[in-house]
């Protein structure tokens, strides 16, 4: 099926269009199911919160290390520690394990973070329930992003997250390429000027960079970027998504 297609069922159903990544396209796609309207403007961004983990989990994410993500948690000490890890360890895996006794929400004090990666939980949690049950969930994943981008809109995860969900939501629903687009550069700027950013890769962030400007129709920049990713040895979760990007 492809991306108008399935773009447009889940429309008719009152879900929004999710997204992929490389060769684990449903799992990714199915991460944002969950919002149906246009998120608010972004609040003035709070201080950086603290990293969660070293980027550890970028590296084991992107070289697809499932058994080490499940050492890292495990061996987790804090919320956010153990968020990322089945934040990351889902898409990898498909075990529903994963979205199992997930919060509805946070405590006050949850960082942008924190709040982010719930909601990108609660987006996996919808693809596997009713539609009734969907709807729940897809509430709660875009309350937690909107909380999230109350506290901190420049947070890596908060912008990957919320530009994903833009980019794959039908424009009925609030979705938007260009200010998808917009969302990545931020990231990539980001990335570069926060001490809390180390587990967005900066290669991530530009891969989802490449896509955007493709689906925003920029031919030339997006090609001059293909080059340049290509040129790298980049992780193989990395290079299948440049080889096959979503459809």
């Amino acid at each position: 099926m492809t991306r108008v297609a399935v773009a447009g069922f889940l429309h008719e159903a009152g879900l929004p269009a999710p997204s992929r990544f490389c060769s684990l396209r449903r799992p990714m796609l199915l991460l944002l199911l969950a919002p149906l309207l246009a998120l608010p403007p972004s609040a003035a961004a709070a201080p950086a919160s603290p990293s969660p983990v070293p980027d550890s989990t970028q590296s084991y994410y992107a070289r697809k290390d499932a058994e080490a993500l499940r050492r890292l948690l495990r061996n987790a000490d804090t919320r956010a520690e153990r968020l990322l890890c089945r934040y990351r360890l889902y898409p990898l895996t498909e075990d529903e394990r994963y979205l199992n006794d997930l919060p509805e929400t946070l405590d006050p004090d949850a960082s942008a973070r924190e709040l982010a990666l719930l909601s990108g939980l609660w987006g996996y949690r919808a693809a596997h329930a009713s539609v009734f049950g969907a709807m729940q969930a897809g509430r709660r994943s875009m309350q937690l992003l909107e909380k999230a981008r109350e506290k901190d809109a420049d947070d890596p995860f908060v912008l990957l997250i919320g530009g994903q969900s833009l980019l794959f939501r039908p424009a009925l629903a609030g979705g938007s390429d260009e200010t998808a687009l917009a969302r990545f550069r931020r990231l990539r700027r980001v990335l570069g000027s926060r001490p809390d950013a180390d587990a967005v890769a900066a290669s991530e962030a530009a891969l989802w960079t490449w896509y955007a400007l493709r689906e925003t129709d920029r031919p030339d920049a997006a090609n001059a970027l293909h080059r340049k990713l290509a040129e790298r040895d980049l992780p193989p979760l990395y290079r299948e998504f440049l080889k096959h990007p979503p459809g």
